[in-house]
């Protein structure tokens, strides 16, 4: 079983950048689709970016423009570069992954699954 740590969160004012790392215990190569959530105070979880297993990528119009994903394959690493970052960005940031999507947005399920990486920006 993979399991995942993510890692770069922290506290940035707004208009900040920070970069979120995913390091899995395993090989990531057969893990069709790898992304990343957030959950907010007070919401529902948002899948925010996501990675298949040949690079291509997806994101919610919430961050597109702002946010890149990307993974390695050989370091079994997925990243999330976020830029001109906003207050209502703040969430605990999870890293996750799944081998049954049928879209990079549409997960039949949550196969792997971090512990969370608290981002607060602040105004």
């Amino acid at each position: 079983q993979v399991q995942l740590v993510e890692s770069g969160g922290g506290l940035v004012r707004a208009g900040g950048s920070l970069r979120l790392s995913c390091a899995a215990s395993d090989s990531i190569f057969n893990i069709d689709v790898m992304g990343w959530y957030r959950l907010p105070p007070g919401h529902e979880r948002e899948l925010v970016a996501a990675i298949s297993r040949l690079g291509s990528t997806k994101y919610a119009n919430s961050v597109k423009g702002r946010f890149t994903i990307s993974r390695d394959n050989v370091k079994n690493m997925v990243y999330l570069e976020m830029t001109s970052l906003k207050p209502e960005d703040t969430a605990v940031y999870y890293c996750a992954g799944t081998k049954d999507a049928a879209d990079l947005f549409l997960w039949a399920r949550d196969d792997y699954w971090g512990q969370g990486t608290q981002v607060t920006v602040s105004s």
